[in-house]
């Protein structure tokens, strides 16, 4: 699974009518790929949770998601797995079947849901507009490929 987090002011989703909205927090976009496993999932899904990366009093980044009582918007985005590495043309084979790439988007979704946080999320699979106010800048790229060859 890859993941990029971008600590917003406020985030908003809208498909077919349909929409969602934060304020402050992460805006998530979250691609599944073929060989994720849902316990990896759940691990970057507490990652991302865990992260010290919104100021304290001093002005430092220093507290979670948790600490600050942000929300996230979690939208799912399947292009993260695209191979740019011949061609002009993204490919996107490397890309999780989309069956179960939404259960593991499912699996996601449902640990932030666990732990609770306030949440949005888009329709998966759905052709969406994102509006993101950053905060800071702050842009995070995080995989459970990192962890492969971890114990």
């Amino acid at each position: 699974m890859r993941v990029v987090a971008q600590r917003v002011a406020s985030g908003a989703v809208s498909w077919e009518g349909n929409g969602a909205t934060i304020g402050h927090g992460f805006v998530l976009l979250v691609g599944a790929g073929g060989e994720d496993d849902e316990s990896a999932v759940q691990r970057l899904a507490d990652k991302i949770i865990d992260l010290r990366v919104f100021a304290d009093e001093a002005g430092r980044m220093n507290l979670s998601l948790v600490d600050v009582k942000g929300a996230a918007l979690i939208v799912s985005q399947f292009t993260l797995f695209a191979d740019m590495s011949k061609g002009r043309r993204p490919s996107l084979l490397k890309a999780g079947d989309p069956a179960r790439a939404e259960q593991l988007y499912e699996v996601f979704v449902q640990r932030f849901r666990e732990r609770g946080i306030e949440m949005r999320t888009g329709s998966f699979g759905a052709v969406m507009r994102v509006s993101i106010e950053n905060d800071g800048p702050v842009t995070l790229v995080l995989s459970s490929d990192d962890w492969a060859t971890r114990v």
